[in-house]
């Protein structure tokens, strides 16, 4: 395996100096699997200490034995370098209430999550791969390191970790392991929601998002993370008067397989357009089933989960925007003013975002991807989107009004803009400059300078 030159460095640096040091973790794993490495992670026995006496811009990373190498190569992360160690309880499910300096490579490798994470690499290009680690990536499965009921006690973030990484890997859970998550699933409580947060967006980002939820449900993940979103799955949407293929929850699935964004905040809408119609459903005599308002109640659901998991505010906007006005009407007779109000309510920078949900949910449900109607409500939001929206948008501004009227600065500068706002919104005058210096010299011959 040909390394990189900073990273043979780092090797020569300990190996010359006499300490002893692997590369470990995701780095090896991705080198066997031929995959494009950023995160460059050694273990040694060397303290911190010597660590740091070696590479003077180092950094003291953490409280657990961890050294962060500035890289030179800007296509690479920091290199963590961390002392082979021991770990001692874990009351808090996620962090070790000790660590102690271990004395061989074994000792550290066996306190790692998973056995394809649980190799080590030398200079030198041999494996050492104690829990046989390589094996597991042929059979493309994630197995935790020895008793994996303990390794997700120790730290419950790896329920977590273990889909998404089946998920980036497009790898399946071996069977031990995955009794253990959905045993433990309630563990993830345990830990801060940013950090479930950050896993959860990873999945969304992969290439196979919809492998990472279905892997959440089978694990019971979706049920302590995500509940809304679990109690869809059986909700019939198929009646005398509707034509759904799916389930709500299965028709949330294909929707976020279809979703063309790489967005994973787009994508996480996706998944969530239709989170009201479990609350919503009602089945009518006739057998006729009705979700009224289901966009209304998703959007306070979505906006709720978005601050559970504490995402920043203009993405739990734009998720609370996305959810509440996915139910747009497109109709070849709607006004002017009818689709402002719809851009007004999205916001112009989520309409793409807007469409491409819109398209997600049509193929989600088996529909065709666009329809006549559709192409038509996209040509006519571009016409629209050419004219003013406010009165920032006038040809015209404050000043202009005040020296035409000769008058200072006040509240009737502000009406007046608004009014002429009003005249061009209903096309009643044109937005040209020349146009609205006459109509406020018209419209308002009385005023003088005071």
């Amino acid at each position: 395996m040909q390394l990189p030159n900073e990273v043979l460095h780092i090797f020569d640096v300990f190996l010359n100096s006499g300490y002893e040091i692997f590369l470990v973790g995701g780095a090896v794993r991705d080198l066997v699997l031929g995959r494009e490495v950023r995160d460059w992670d050694f273990t040694t026995n060397a303290t911190p200490e010597q660590i740091q006496s070696l590479f003077p811009d180092s950094f003291y990373n953490n409280d657990f034995g961890t050294v962060g190498i500035p890289a030179t190569n800007p296509e690479f992360d920091v290199h963590e370098i961390t002392t082979y160690r021991t770990e001692r309880e874990y009351t808090d499910f996620r962090r070790p209430d000790s660590v102690e300096w271990g004395k061989t490579l074994n000792e550290d490798l066996e306190r790692r999550d998973f056995t394809i994470n649980a190799m080590a690499l030398n200079k030198e290009g041999e494996i050492i791969d104690p829990w046989e680690g390589q094996l597991d990536l042929k059979k493309k499965h994630i197995k935790a390191v020895g008793d994996p009921i303990e390794r997700f006690q120790e730290d419950a973030l790896r329920l977590m970790r273990a889909v998404r990484i089946a998920t980036q890997l497009e790898f399946t859970i071996e069977e031990k392991t995955l009794e253990a998550i959905q045993t433990h699933a309630p563990l993830i409580h345990k830990i801060a929601s940013e950090r479930v947060r950050d896993e959860l967006m990873k999945i969304l980002a992969s290439n196979n998002p919809v492998h990472g939820i279905e892997l959440m449900k089978e694990t019971n993940l979706l049920t302590e993370i995500l509940p809304e979103l679990d109690k869809s799955f059986g909700v019939e949407q198929k009646s005398p008067q509707r034509h759904h293929k799916y389930d709500v929850g299965t028709h949330l699935l294909m929707s976020l397989k279809e979703c063309k964004s790489t967005d994973p905040i787009v994508r996480f809408a996706t998944l969530l357009h239709d989170i009201g119609k479990p609350q919503t459903f009602k089945k009518q005599d006739n057998g006729v089933l009705t979700f009224y308002n289901h966009e209304v109640v998703g959007s306070r659901t979505a906006n709720n989960i978005m601050k559970r998991l504490k995402f920043s505010k203009a993405d739990t906007e734009k998720m609370f925007k996305l959810v509440r006005f996915h139910q747009f009407t497109v109709d070849e007779h709607q006004t002017d003013s009818a689709i402002r109000r719809f851009i007004r309510n999205v916001g112009m920078e989520n309409i793409e975002d807007m469409l491409t949900l819109r398209v997600a949910d049509r193929l989600g449900g088996g529909a065709r991807e666009t329809s006549w109607r559709l192409e038509e409500f996209k040509a006519r939001l571009i016409e629209v989107q050419k004219q003013p929206f406010s009165t920032k948008d006038l040809k015209v501004n404050g000043a202009d009004v005040m020296e035409v009227l000769s008058i200072p600065p006040s509240k009737q500068v502000g009406q007046i803009l608004n009014n002429l706002f009003k005249k061009v919104e209903e096309k009643e005058i044109e937005n040209e400059r020349e146009v609205l210096l006459n109509e406020i010299s018209r419209s308002h011959p009385k005023i003088t300078a005071s």
